[in-house]
């Protein structure tokens, strides 16, 4: 095991602020009007969601996310450029699988509706097994970390409903794609595969595949929420959600050359990926081939590292670096909602099938 590797392993209370600083990238906590979660209507698209959670009930996972092994060793004999990066990849997961848990945790327990709590029970069982295996994967790494200081630590947002559904749907989605392209890619590239935590993708990934279809149907059943104003808020969503994952993967060179795959090639497959998928839901989809798309985006990625550098200066020359930064990451935002988007006939069944 290198000694330079041992040697730079970050405490666990430098990892936990970590988790808990919020920046424009990190993982959010969420909470929303339940009341009006109360007021869903599963009624449109009954015979579907009756079919999914029949699935999701039939819990194919079950025995996927025990322990079988132990993983000690693997991530302290990483190149320290690749460990940190992966490790910063562990911990932006487990956060962003943790807040999903207590929110729809937090769902169950306030929701009348027996529709939404059943779904949110389920949620709530798969996100607790993802969050634990990878907080599993950190302590093999000498690295402990007890999720329940994040119920505190963690500022919590309010969102409406209709952006809680746009969000996860895109959330599950997008993480659906990441996590099957990567799954494909070790598949045909076995040498790059440095972990044994790729090896959990596929299965994991169909947890993620699921929950994006249970959302679909929510969006599906109330017409209103893909129509009208609802199609620029989907809009903003699909660019957030895309221009977020962007500039985060752009952060870890090392953690995407460890694994074989040029970043940006990367990213944009998984948006074709998300894109496809989509189409079961969004009237709407992104243009990600357009040659300006691709420069807003590019142009969000030097923003968002100026951003970055500027949280490390002080006094006036912080104050003045982050708000030269911050226009930049507003105007390379509007570019991206600027470009012409590509209209999509929504299908009449909502379901389908993981084929990637």
């Amino acid at each position: 095991m290198p000694a330079v590797a041992m040697s730079a392993m970050p405490t666990t209370e430098v990892l936990k602020q970590q988790i808990v600083d919020e920046t424009i990238l990190s993982p959010r906590f969420y909470t929303t009007d339940f009341a009006a979660l109360d007021r869903i209507d599963v009624g449109p698209v009954r015979d579907e969601w009756e079919v999914l959670l029949a699935q999701m009930e039939a819990d194919p996972n079950r025995l996927h996310f025990r322990r079988r092994d132990r993983f000690t060793g693997i991530v302290e004999a990483l190149e320290p450029d690749v460990r940190d990066e992966f490790i910063a990849f562990l911990l932006s997961s487990m956060t962003s699988e943790f807040s999903g848990c207590i929110f729809y945790s937090e769902i169950a327990r306030r929701t009348t509706n027996p529709d939404i709590r059943r779904l949110m029970r389920l949620l709530t069982r798969d996100e607790s097994r993802h969050a634990g295996f990878i907080r599993d994967s950190l302590k093999d790494a000498g690295l402990p970390i007890s999720l329940d200081f994040l119920t505190r630590a963690k500022k919590h947002h309010y969102f409406r409903p209709k952006f809680i559904l746009y969000a996860t749907y895109l959330s599950e989605k997008i993480g659906y794609a990441r996590y099957i392209a990567i799954c494909r890619h070790l598949e045909a590239h076995p040498e790059n595969n440095f972990h044994p935590l790729f090896d959990r993708f596929e299965e994991w990934c169909n947890d993620e595949y699921r929950h994006g279809e249970a959302i679909a149907l929510l969006i599906r059943a109330d017409p209103k929420l893909t129509r009208g104003v609802n199609r620029l808020w989907i809009r903003f969503f699909l660019v957030s959600v895309y221009a977020t994952m962007y500039c985060r993967d752009h952060m870890r060179p090392a953690l995407h050359r460890a694994m074989g795959l040029d970043i940006t090639n990367y990213d944009y497959q998984v948006f074709k990926i998300c894109s496809d998928i989509s189409r079961q839901v969004f009237p709407i989809l992104l243009d990600t081939d357009n040659p300006k798309f691709r420069d807003a985006m590019e142009a969000m990625r030097l923003a968002s590292l100026r951003l970055e550098a500027a949280r490390e200066k002080a006094g006036l020359r912080k104050l003045i670096a982050r708000a030269g930064a911050s226009a930049a990451v507003g105007w390379a935002f509007l570019r991206l909602l600027s470009v012409r988007t590509k209209a999509n006939a929504l299908p009449a069944r909502v379901l389908h099938p993981a084929t990637w």
